[in-house]
């Protein structure tokens, strides 16, 4: 019998808004007929108002050494990242069912509103981007559940994908 998979998020920032909570709660409830889920929440660096790029790229690298080291060395990486690769459902799918045949662990990172540190997006597998359009990083972490829901019902030929 075949272990069921490990879906990892690694988060930098916290969920504010109750609704958003809800959403996620209730897609963390429905994965779990499909995988184990864990998501880790790290704490997003506090910047200035007008942050100056170096400030930024600091908060970045801090972020970055929390994120790198919250990675299983045995997790297939999937950094969301503006210039990541598009997929749509069906091709997203395949990469998770390809994934959890190589791996016992899927790692998403979804870094704070000002990215990810390109150390972050080096140790990925694949850098994924899920829309052209922006997304607060906190709502993407929502669609990214959606997504991954979607696939799994997709792999299991469900009828919730039309």
């Amino acid at each position: 019998m075949k272990k069921m998979i490990t879906v990892k998020f690694i988060t930098v920032g916290n969920l504010k808004e109750g609704y958003l909570r809800e959403a996620e709660a209730e897609y963390v409830k429905r994965l779990g007929a499909f995988c184990r889920f864990e998501n880790i929440q790290l704490k997003e660096v506090k910047l200035p108002d007008n942050p100056s790029q170096s400030e930024i790229e600091n908060a970045l690298r801090t972020e970055a050494k929390a994120i790198l080291d919250a990675m299983s060395g045995r997790a297939y990486k999937v950094a969301l990242c503006v210039e990541g690769k598009q997929l749509p459902s069906e091709g997203f799918a395949s990469l998770i069912e390809k994934a959890s045949g190589e791996h016992s662990e899927i790692c998403f990172v979804i870094g704070s509103s000002h990215g990810l540190d390109e150390s972050v997006k080096r140790a990925a597998n694949i850098r994924l981007s899920v829309s052209e359009l922006t997304f607060p990083h906190q709502l993407m972490r929502i669609i990214l559940l959606e997504a991954v829901y979607r696939a799994f019902n997709i792999i299991k030929g469900t009828k919730y994908h039309k």
